[in-house]
């Protein structure tokens, strides 16, 4: 299940490093949304014009293959720093302290070395599609209007470096916290209880309703 997460933050060394890496993923994120929002710009375009001109939008598809991979990829560290990503807690909520940054570190770790995997994986596939003796660089193009691959070939392994740094860094975060014995490390996304979501969800929402109050 996808849970509720907080990110502590604070002055050292590793919480500098995380605030200044966040910069960069909501950078990506936000890109990955424009991205949904072209898309759907698109299929106005290419329905519009099927519908009125009979002329569709030439290479429609030819674009949605350079869009998605913006939106598939540019969004996983972002998402991984808040801990929003799909998981099971049920063995989770049940840790305390040293237990639960073992575990969680055992993950991470995990993680780190299938996402390692994937970008040496996705880079090697980005190489074998850029050639700088090829005309526009590229060794295939689209089936349409030829555009040329590799630049949506790239944003995988861009996407999947981004992620590896994020996951370093919480290795660091997990593994501190184990050695140390923290009970509310930073950098990491902690994750609420019950309790806490709720508590969360009602300040946010008095935060609201002041602020809709003063205007």
């Amino acid at each position: 299940m996808a849970s509720s997460a907080a990110v502590l933050e604070d002055g050292s060394l590793i919480s500098r490093i995380d605030r200044k890496l966040l910069t960069v993923e909501r950078a990506l994120a936000l890109v990955s949304g424009l991205a949904v929002f072209s898309l759907m710009l698109l299929a106005v375009v290419s329905v519009g014009g099927r519908n009125a001109f009979n002329a569709p939008l030439p290479g429609y598809v030819d674009w949605i293959e350079q869009v998605m991979p913006l939106i598939a990829f540019m969004g996983i560290s972002f998402v991984q720093r808040d801990g929003s990503h799909i998981r099971m807690d049920l063995v989770i909520s049940a840790l305390r302290g040293r237990a639960l940054w073992l575990f969680e570190l055992f993950s991470v770790v995990l993680i780190l070395a299938l996402v390692l995997a994937l970008l040496w994986g996705s880079w090697s596939h980005f190489l074998r599609s850029f050639d700088f003796a090829a005309p526009l660089w590229s060794r295939d193009s689209s089936i349409d209007i030829g555009l040329p691959i590799w630049p949506a070939k790239l944003l995988a392994p861009v996407a999947f470096a981004v992620l590896v740094l994020r996951l370093l860094l919480q290795v660091w975060g997990y593994g501190r916290a184990f050695v140390l014995g923290l009970e509310q490390p930073v950098a990491v996304p902690l994750v609420l209880s019950a309790a806490e979501q709720a508590a969360a969800e009602a300040e946010h929402l008095g935060g609201v309703s002041a602020s809709g109050n003063d205007t």
